[in-house]
């Protein structure tokens, strides 16, 4: 038996790790630059593939908060039957710029759109509603640009999302935040809006961070969980942390989801 006599790959120091972590570009929701860094059990329905076949029923689709239309586009893609009309909102510029480059090839009409302003679109124009993450669901907006019969099919973030990684940043939070984004006050608020809830389904789901350029990418990308997050801010934090999974292993978190079926009522 022959013995591998090349030498191992040093380990990587903490600085050189929250470097990269801080160099990678955010745009879009493409997360494959995780790839062997970080790992996020997936929810069962599997939403981009159930949203294909919603598109491949649609007449006219709106996907609200598009990030840089990955998911819509992966969707479509899937597809062999698109709507006729299609359109997409976001509100961030960069991801204005990279949605419209990806999905205007697929006949996708990408509008800059604050993601707390009305929809500009005129009432009754969807049939079929979409997104997956939405900062905040404007309930009544979605109602109104649905077509009597008109569906919202959706992915949430649901309550106490990566709250194991939010906490050791930011301390203990109040039942308030934790309990923010929860299933039933979002059932309440389609509801209000005169919509009638199909089906609501959550699930908690285990994450892993195996490195702190991981963790600093993260918290860069979703920029909701640490607000104001940057490097110099939480430095002791983030070599406290490197430390640890050097010490102990990959941080867990758990995510939560919950996949909204709404149905606006017939005329």
């Amino acid at each position: 038996m022959q013995h591998d006599h090349r030498p191992t790959e040093p380990r990587r120091t903490f600085e050189e790790l929250v470097a990269e972590g801080a160099a990678v570009p955010t745009e879009g929701w493409d997360f494959s630059w995780f790839e062997g860094r970080a790992t996020e059990a997936r929810p069962s329905w599997r939403y981009a593939e159930s949203l294909a076949g919603r598109l491949a029923r649609a007449r006219a689709a709106l996907d609200i908060q598009t990030g840089g239309g990955e998911v819509l586009d992966f969707a479509l893609g899937a597809t062999a039957h698109p709507p006729g009309l299609l359109a997409a909102t976001e509100g961030w510029p960069p991801n204005v710029a990279k949605a419209t480059a990806l999905l205007r090839p697929r006949g996708v009409v990408v509008v800059a759109a604050p993601d707390d302003a009305p929809l500009p679109f005129a009432d009754g124009t969807f049939d079929l509603v979409c997104s997956r993450h939405p900062v905040q669901p404007h309930w009544d907006e979605i109602a109104r640009v649905l077509r009597p019969g008109g569906t919202y099919f959706a992915q949430h973030v649901g309550p106490s999302s990566v709250f194991e990684l939010v906490e050791y940043f930011l301390g203990p939070q109040s039942a308030q935040v934790r309990g923010a984004r929860h299933p039933d006050r979002e059932r309440a608020g389609a509801q209000a809006a005169g919509l009638e809830v199909v089906e609501l389904r959550a699930e908690r789901l285990r994450m892993e961070f195996h490195d702190i350029a991981a963790v600093v990418h993260f918290l860069r990308k979703v920029i909701w969980m640490v607000p104001g997050f940057t490097v110099e801010a939480y430095e002791d934090k983030l070599r406290a942390l490197h430390e640890r999974i050097e010490a102990e292993g990959p941080f867990v978190a758990h995510s939560t989801r919950h996949l909204f079926d709404a149905r606006k009522p017939a005329d």
